[in-house]
């Protein structure tokens, strides 16, 4: 809302400025019969109907975007500014033409005072101030209406200075001073006009903005978990500048990982180009460093299969895979034989037909089986089982036990210390150990999980 205030603040003292300074130079103009006077006073009143037309479309261009304009609406300020180029044209089309007629028919020149240069000199000032504070808040809130306010007031300095100088020529007995000072207002009028033209058709075209491109590749490629940036758009819409890229990301990365990469992306370019809207497309990519097991989790992932264990062996070159796939206890064993086989398959497809696949199928445990702590008697006698079978081994420091009774029977879940040095292939074999004794000495207990951590600081 600041960026808005500023805007049509700035546009709102323009018009002020402009119709004041307008008026001064029409009235000294027909009174000392100087047409390059009266040319520049029709310019500046051009410059009024502009600065009335920015400050109606900056209020407006500021909306956010609706159900009918979903880039929202600052395309109005360029439209705003090709509809201002239109009477540029026409004004210096008119100007040149009465330059001409004047030159061809002799005119006489107009009567000279100080009262036309005090005049020009007060609105060379003006037209200064207004075109660095217009220049300014347009570079502050990029917009394109009030950059284009800003070169009419530059262009206004160098149109008075035009005619002060067809004025001094007309002073020193040159008939055609200000005749030709007229023509060279024009002129310049249509330069201003072609500049303002080419900037305004390249941003309804939807011309990136120089550099752009390669800011937001940039931005974009510096987020973690993007492999690189496969095609990139920009397009600016007033203030925003709208990105849209497919960028490639690793395909073992789970959903919620590729949309907090989503939301960094929008961060950097954010963070790059100020207001931003960026619509990325993530597209799943092989990785260089994927191992097998990675490729084979990818496999059953995208099948919507569960699968655990999955142990791989090169012998010789041969690969040897081994995997635990997990279906629906009720399921009967052709359709889970074939869910095996169809897996298998995909494997061979994707590592060769020599790949040697063997699944084991397994019932898949229900996500919420009915269960109810366990008595306190009860999980003191298994506490005291797993730390008699911990005794003088590495494992040691049994804690947290915890006892669940469920429709397919107990689960016991307990804590332990091991050696911060220890690997994890030594602690998993000695805490694999503890639970198989303890299922053996309490046939009740379907399933014991450990947590082994180091001892406490």
């Amino acid at each position: 809302m600041s960026g808005q205030h500023d805007k049509t603040s700035v546009a709102a003292i323009s018009i002020l400025a402009s119709g004041g300074m307008a008026a001064a130079k029409f009235v000294v103009g027909i009174a000392i019969g100087s047409l390059a006077l009266i040319s520049e006073a029709l310019h500046s009143s051009i410059d009024l109907v502009a600065t009335i037309i920015t400050w109606a479309v900056v209020r407006v261009s500021d909306k956010p975007a609706d159900d009918e304009h979903h880039y929202g609406h600052g395309k109005l300020e360029s439209i705003s500014a090709l509809g201002v180029t239109a009477l540029l044209y026409v004004l210096a089309g008119g100007i040149l033409v009465q330059s001409y007629s004047h030159l061809r028919e002799g005119t006489p020149p107009p009567t000279i005072s100080a009262v036309p240069f005090v005049v020009l000199v007060i609105d060379i000032v003006v037209n200064l101030w207004r075109a660095r504070a217009l220049h300014r808040a347009a570079r502050e809130t990029r917009s394109e209406a009030l950059a284009a306010d800003a070169l009419h007031f530059a262009s206004d300095v160098m149109g008075s200075c035009a005619v002060i100088v067809g004025l001094i020529l007309a002073a020193c007995g040159f008939w055609w001073g200000d005749a030709a000072a007229a023509a060279a207002v024009a002129v310049m009028i249509a330069l201003l006009g072609l500049r303002m033209a080419r900037s305004t058709v390249q941003t309804l075209l939807d011309r990136a903005p120089e550099g752009a491109q390669e800011k937001a590749t940039a931005a974009i490629r510096s987020v973690p978990g993007v492999i690189d940036v496969e095609r990139l758009r920009v397009r600016m819409v007033g203030a925003t500048t709208f990105i849209d890229t497919i960028a490639k990301v690793p395909r073992t990365y789970p959903i919620d990982r590729v949309e907090e990469i989503k939301r960094n992306a929008q961060a950097a370019v954010t963070k790059t180009f100020g207001d931003a809207d960026l619509t990325f497309t993530a597209v799943p990519v092989a990785r260089d460093n994927e191992t097998v097991r990675d490729r084979i989790m990818v496999i059953a992932h995208n099948s919507g299969l569960a699968i655990h264990h999955v142990t791989v062996h090169d012998l010789g070159g041969k690969l040897i895979v081994g995997i635990d796939l997990e279906v629906n206890a009720e399921m009967a064993l052709e359709a889970a034989h074939d869910v095996a086989n169809t897996l298998e398959r995909k494997i061979q497809e994707e590592f060769g037909a020599d790949v040697e696949v063997d699944v084991h199928i397994e019932p898949l445990e229900p996500e919420l089986p009915f269960g109810v702590d366990a008595a306190p008697e009860r999980v003191q006698t298994i506490a005291a089982a797993l730390t008699e079978y911990a005794a003088g081994g590495e494992i040691h420091d049994i804690h947290n036990v915890r006892v669940r009774d469920t429709e397919g029977g107990e689960i016991v879940n307990f804590h332990c210390r091991a050696t911060p040095s220890m690997s994890v292939i030594r602690v998993h074999e000695q805490v694999d150990a503890i639970e198989r004794r303890l299922r053996r000495a309490f046939p009740s207990v379907k399933r014991v999980i450990s947590h082994a951590e180091p001892p406490r600081a």
